[in-house]
């Protein structure tokens, strides 16, 4: 349990500027949950049945009377009281108890990966918000870009350096612009509407998302060993624990039960006759044992069990497998990310000097505004990808540490 707690501390740990922000959020998803929520119910049962094995039978009492009373030499019978109690074969108690608590331990596993699986869903589409949002700016600012550009293609065709047709492609391309970010703000919404939904509140709620977000100058080391850490992976070897006390559960069942009991039977006093014990209660204890002798039913479940075993160990490493193959393609997409970033990057700030060479040229008289339409859609087709590349990031490095556990302090 101790384990678990902190693995669970160390989640979604590796961002530093939207940190508080993105964990804000995830602490309200898990409080909000419901699912999480039902897990928890489920956990408070397994621990309530702890406290249900710990028990014994129940104490069996039994009274009779006699209709007719039998006759015996010291007097007749009136009535037999009597009161019995079985056992358990000795650490039986203790090895249910055990039992139970491996499968409460399987349940607190539940809790934990449907919260970091909570959380991972609550990163991804935080950042893709982020985005949206950062994409709309960026949408503003060439927009305000081409009003500036239009301003210039009008003062050119007032000294006849330029002709109305860029005027009307530049307005044309507003308008391109204008159409994408009206998209752009129905796709937020909708993001919107499926963020709100995973914490559980209201649909309209503002989101509060980072206006910047920047590359880290340098990726983490993974390490693939940590896997075995994971949740998912720590749940077959609970399931597997519960199936070892399980078993020997059975063969503590297998062993005998021991009864112990007590007789009384009153006896009526003769009168007809003078003899020792006249009348003496009859008083008569007794042990029982209870052996299953034709009893094939905890053999069945021996095989059982191992069966079982074998079973988990093949999920867990095909599982394991599974978790591997998606540590490399997000391990892979993040080194992708990065790398379009920096091309992206290059190709932004030559985009650049290319606007500024024209800017130059508009001063000699000699501005082409298809160049200028061209550098612009250029311009930004980079800072889109940038942003996309960013998101790219940060998504894969949120599916690597849901996978490794990895603290990533760089971002």
């Amino acid at each position: 349990m101790k384990h678990l707690n902190i693995i669970l501390g160390f989640l979604f740990t590796f961002h530093l500027t939207h940190a508080q922000q993105l964990e804000s959020y995830i602490q309200e998803g898990w409080r909000n949950s419901s699912s999480i929520q039902s897990f928890e119910l489920r956990y408070a049962v397994a621990k309530e049945k702890i406290k249900e094995v710990n028990t014994i039978p129940n104490t069996q009492l039994s009274v009779g009377y006699f209709v007719s009373e039998p006759e015996t030499r010291t007097g007749a019978q009136r009535a037999k009281f009597s009161i019995q109690q079985k056992l358990p074969w000795f650490g039986t108690i203790t090895t249910r108890e055990n039992y139970s608590t491996a499968m409460a331990e399987t349940e607190y596993v539940n809790i934990v990966i449907v919260k970091r699986k909570l959380a991972l869903s609550i990163s991804q589409s935080y950042y893709k918000l982020f985005a949206i949002q950062s994409k709309q700016k960026i949408l503003e600012d060439n927009i305000l870009l081409l009003q500036t550009y239009e301003k210039l293609a009008l003062t050119s065709i007032e000294v006849g350096k330029s002709s109305a047709v860029d005027v009307l492609k530049l307005q044309m391309r507003q308008n391109e612009l204008e159409q994408h970010k009206a998209v752009l703000k129905e796709s937020f919404l909708a993001e919107q509407i499926a963020f709100n939904t995973l914490l559980n509140r209201g649909l309209g709620i503002d989101i509060v998302v980072p206006s910047e977000m920047n590359m880290p100058p340098e990726d983490p080391i993974t390490n693939t060993e940590s896997l075995q850490l994971n949740p998912e992976l720590l749940k077959y070897d609970k399931i597997y624990e519960s199936i070892k006390q399980s078993e020997l559960l059975n063969r503590k069942e297998k062993a005998p039960q021991i009864g112990f009991g007590l007789d009384y039977i009153p006896v009526s006093e003769r009168n007809d006759v003078a003899i020792n014990d006249n009348g003496k209660d009859i008083i008569m204890p007794m042990v029982s044992f209870s052996i299953p002798i034709f009893n094939k039913r905890h053999n069945s479940r021996t095989r059982q069990n191992k069966l079982r075993q074998q079973e988990i160990t093949a999920q867990k490493e095909e599982r394991l497998n599974h978790m591997e193959t998606i540590l490399g393609k997000a391990v892979s997409n993040r080194n992708t990310a990065r790398i379009k970033y920096n091309t992206q990057k290059e190709n932004l700030k030559q985009a650049k000097n290319a606007e500024e060479i024209l800017i130059k040229s508009y001063e000699t008289g000699t501005i082409d505004f298809n160049d200028v339409l061209d550098i612009q859609e250029l311009q930004l087709k980079f800072q889109l990808n940038q942003i996309e590349s960013i998101q790219l990031y940060y998504t894969q490095a949120a599916i690597i540490n849901y996978l490794t556990n990895q603290k990533n302090k760089t971002i």
